[in-house]
């Protein structure tokens, strides 16, 4: 059993936790935590499994750090603190450990990466022979290895479109719903997420991935932006009231142009009421989901929609994003140290796992 740490228990944390303790390869060696009021609290609890796992959450990070885990599931936010992340992570890779992680967005496509990142990351493999994977949902899987297989199933193909579709009421982070993105705000208000580059640093890295695997070079990369405000005053479920005339939806494109025309184009389509932006493309069912579309001889199209507890999507999302991190831990510790990327590192079969119960 390889000794896995599980940093955070927010939104992905808690999920981490379950696919820990569910991976025949691993063993939950501790669960770090930032609150103090969850220090002491088993990881079965925090991650709402509904029985104890024997492990207590603990905010003593040096303590779990010298212990010498051999992986660590570093689930803790980095949207607004990506260099308290970078330290973070810096630290456990350093301390010998292989990280996966969804927080750093710079790093997923590693070999882009600003020197000012990648460098502390390079330094810190070396001295402690750690390694570190970065990848996710969207960004991750749903913009790189899942168009990239798809697109093997083409004669021809003339552009790849991944698309994001959700209603952003379902995502449990009121602040960076109407904060970072923008949903219930006034439509003079400038959301950081939409800032000019912004969509490019978060989904430019996925572009540029794929351009890689399919052996072109990209003129550029280019973005679009649309926001539409709402019709209507709406009150949602868990997130309260967002008022008529605020945003009530954005539409977004990261476009590769190749030979003049955008080839590789990652999209977002975000609401937060159905009821806004009608028009713009929905998902079959639901509240979300995950689309590739392969324009070419022939058209394909892909959708994913992955359902969690209470039938969310957003969490089922989650959940695939930590399904690929910590699935990839045991491949990361039999390989060398180093910084990998979704290129390098395999989606595998569920071996071992299929009909696999809990203890």
């Amino acid at each position: 059993m390889i000794p896995t740490v599980v940093w955070g228990t927010g939104n992905v944390g808690r999920l981490a936790v379950r696919a820990v303790d569910a991976h025949p390869a691993l063993g939950l060696a501790a669960v770090l935590v930032h609150d103090p009021d969850k220090a002491g609290r088993d990881a079965g609890d925090l991650a709402g499994l509904g029985r104890d796992l024997g492990v207590a959450a603990t905010t003593d990070i040096d303590a779990v750090l010298s212990a010498g885990p051999r992986a660590v599931v570093y689930a803790a936010s980095g949207d607004v603190r990506p260099d308290d992340a970078l330290a973070d992570i810096v630290r456990a890779i350093r301390a010998g450990a292989v990280v996966v992680t969804p927080a750093l967005y710079a790093l997923y496509d590693q070999r882009n990466a600003p020197p000012e990142i990648r460098e502390p990351v390079l330094a810190a493999v070396k001295d402690g022979g750690g390694s570190l994977f970065v990848s996710g949902v969207d960004p991750g899987w749903g913009n790189d290895v899942l168009p990239l297989m798809i697109s093997g199933l083409g004669t021809t193909v003339d552009a790849i479109r991944c698309q994001e579709i959700f209603d952003y009421s379902t995502y449990d982070q009121p602040d960076a719903v109407r904060f970072l993105v923008g949903m219930g705000q006034p439509m003079d208000y400038e959301p950081p997420m939409l800032a000019p580059t912004v969509p490019t640093m978060v989904w430019g890295g996925q572009v540029r991935l794929m351009a890689r695997a399919l052996g072109v070079e990209l003129d550029e990369v280019r973005e679009t932006l649309e926001r539409r405000p709402l019709d209507a005053t709406v009150t949602t479920a868990t997130m309260g009231e967002f008022e008529a005339g605020t945003q009530g939806a954005v539409r977004f494109e990261v476009q590769g142009v190749v030979g003049g025309e955008p080839r590789i184009i990652v999209e977002h389509v975000t609401r937060i009421h159905p009821s806004c932006a009608p028009d713009w493309p929905v998902p079959p069912s639901g509240d979300g989901a995950h689309r590739v579309v392969i324009e070419g001889d022939p058209r394909i199209e892909v959708t994913v929609e992955a359902t969690g507890e209470d039938g969310n999507r957003s969490v089922g999302g989650n959940a695939t994003a930590v399904g690929r991190l910590v699935g990839a831990v045991d491949w990361l510790v039999a390989a060398e140290p180093g910084l990998y990327d979704a290129l390098d590192v395999p989606l595998r079969p569920a071996v071992g796992r299929l009909g696999r119960k809990h203890p």
